[in-house]
């Protein structure tokens, strides 16, 4: 599976990563550890570049065999961010988002653009039917990456994810094929 790539404003982009982006990739992670380790459950596990490049190879392999794939948000050239999916339902034809962004990078629609690009690409490109984005239910600016982009609240899964040293519960937000609305609403979406 190869998702192109694409402009998401005049100074940024988002593209498939590869092996060659772990160290620049590590150290956005490693300067936004504490940032990204109150929502996120995968932090402490990226340690080393070594790490990210052993997350990095099982992605290439996810992309390979068509089921999933990560991409890196960039900005000015520069590893502002990750936004990818997991293994895809075949079957049921949804999958779910996942992304997290440094924080000097937040608040400036980078993520809406991204999260909208992506959705397009899953629904036109690959066909399938829903996409998923869970969201920590107090994480307001992860939640509103789906509101803004229009998905349904479907509701609160209690507990639904273990955070280091606590429980938090999960928003579920989804978006049907039926549902992402006519081009008018994407472009409208595409200028957030």
């Amino acid at each position: 599976m190869e998702f192109p790539p694409y402009v998401l404003g005049e100074a940024a982009d988002l593209r498939m990563i590869g092996a060659p982006d772990a160290p620049a990739m590590f150290r956005v992670v490693d300067q936004n550890r504490l940032h990204l380790r109150e929502w996120l459950p995968w932090v402490d596990a990226i340690q080393t570049v070594e790490d990210e490049l052993a997350f990095i190879v099982s992605a290439e392999k996810s992309a390979a065999d068509g089921i999933a794939f990560h991409c890196a948000i960039r900005c000015e050239g520069a590893i502002a961010g990750g936004i990818g999916i997991h293994p895809i339902d075949k079957a049921n034809r949804k999958v779910e988002i996942g992304y997290w962004l440094a924080a000097e990078h937040q608040g400036k629609g980078l993520m809406t653009r991204a999260c909208g690009a992506l959705v397009d690409y899953l629904f036109q490109a690959v066909g399938l039917n829903r996409v998923v984005i869970y969201c920590g239910a107090g994480n307001r600016k992860s939640r509103a990456i789906p509101e803004r982009l229009g998905f349904q609240q479907e509701g609160i899964h209690r507990e639904a994810e273990w955070l280091y040293d606590h429980f938090v519960d999960l928003v579920c937000y989804s978006m049907l094929y039926k549902d992402w609305g006519s081009a008018t609403k994407r472009d409208a979406r595409a200028e957030l």
